[in-house]
């Protein structure tokens, strides 16, 4: 993947741009220095498309990296064919590569590697070929065995149906159907622990909403309410729904011998294995979709507060000092409205900018703020300015005739 290219058409920005900013990333520099400072280089991007390219940058590299070692993990099993590996260079997300890579992941000890140690993969095999002939319990009798700890056939039985489930909730198409399908239609529900006690809570003592329409704001507090342990928060999911879609995928025609206990393996597969990782994934997803939107509002809630009128029926005049790049001016009107922006070189090299000053901007652009402005203060000030600078270059070059001009 061309990680520059696929930013510039998120970003919607030229390729020169998103490379210059990358490149300055790599280097070290912070946003905030590569918005205020570098902007010559990224051609003006400012700190909202920076940080969401940083952003979208370190994810797509986390993503790549994934890939890799997924690839690396399964062509060392021997089990990486050519459709496999087109799929997971194509995954656009962490989840569907994290899909695609379950099966193969080295897994600890679960119920299904335990009944695999016990030799019930051939009964699992025979009863998901759904061809059997005879009752599943006499079939399962041939598994039977003291040595390993089989002991019963419905501990025989049992175990192939754990064998079952686990593979059921390895097939990522199957995950990625009930992830969209509980979006779609699940709900989130929250209950009281103490129904009787008072908290800021109890709008949501008994609380549901569907999972599609819930706002940001409602996940925040349902989360802070579940971390003091005075709410109990879960997805409800449509489960008759998605239990049907699960058998219609693995039981195949009718056969009595077998039917029930796919059945129930697949009902195990989704109640433990992959309905649980799904809320978990789920819920994760919304709540950094709710923080990032609680970070927007406030984002606007503070602009707002910082365009309020610096000073009550005034024009005012506003100054952000600066050598290389010069002084930026603002003018606002007395409603905080911005009249006009510019840039003047009090300490200039040479005669280049020598009529890009106060006075100018004011007189010739916005005159009206002549009353409200002090020319002797900015006089004043700019010749600080001047000063200043002049005893820097003095003392680190000895060289003063740019500062004997002004």
């Amino acid at each position: 993947m061309d990680i520059n290219q696929k930013l510039t058409e998120e970003l919607e920005v030229k390729r020169w741009q998103v490379d210059a900013a990358v490149k300055l990333i790599d280097e070290g520099n912070t946003i905030p220095f590569i918005s205020r400072y570098r902007k010559e280089v990224t051609g003006s991007l400012n700190d909202e498309q920076l940080r969401k390219l940083h952003e979208r940058l370190v994810y797509l590299r986390n993503l790549e990296e994934k890939k890799e070692q997924v690839l690396s993990s399964i062509e060392e099993q021997g089990k990486l064919t050519e459709e496999l590996r087109s799929q997971i260079l194509a995954a656009e997300t962490l989840v569907v590569v994290e899909d695609l890579y379950r099966p193969y992941r080295p897994k600890r000890r679960t119920r299904a590697t335990i009944a695999k140690e016990k030799g019930l993969e051939p009964l699992a095999a025979v009863i998901t070929l759904q061809q059997l002939k005879r009752p599943l319990r006499e079939e399962a009798e041939q598994y039977l065995s003291e040595e390993k700890g089989v002991t019963s056939v419905e501990d025989a039985i049992s175990g192939a149906k754990d064998i079952i489930a686990e593979a059921i909730s390895d097939e990522a198409d199957y995950r990625s159907w009930i992830r969209k399908i509980t979006m779609k239609k699940g709900k989130l529900i929250s209950t009281a622990k103490d129904p009787e006690a008072e908290s800021v809570y109890e709008m949501y003592y008994e609380f549901e909403e569907p999972l599609s329409k819930l706002a940001g704001h409602r996940i925040l507090a349902l989360n802070r309410g579940e971390k003091e342990k005075i709410l109990t928060v879960k997805i409800e999911a449509p489960e008759d729904e998605i239990l049907g879609y699960l058998e219609k995928q693995t039981i195949h025609g009718k056969n009595g011998a077998t039917e029930q206990a796919l059945k129930e393996a697949v009902e195990d597969s989704y109640k433990r294995l992959i309905g649980p990782a799904i809320e978990r994934e789920i819920r994760s997803d919304l709540t950094e979709k709710a923080e990032d939107g609680a970070i927007e509002v406030f984002g606007k809630n503070l602009h707002q507060l910082l365009m309020q009128p610096p000073i009550t029926g005034q024009v005012v005049l506003g100054w952000d000092p600066a050598f290389r790049t010069g002084c930026k001016l603002a003018v606002v009107d007395p409603t905080g409205k911005v009249l006009g922006t510019t840039v003047i070189y009090p300490i200039c090299p040479d005669d280049s900018c020598e009529d890009q000053s106060i006075e100018r901007f004011i007189e010739k652009d916005h005159s009206e703020i002549s009353y409200y402005v002090d020319f002797a203060w900015k006089r004043n000030s700019i010749q600080g300015v001047r000063a200043v600078y002049c005893g820097a270059v003095k003392r680190d070059s000895g060289e003063s005739a740019v500062c004997d001009r002004q």
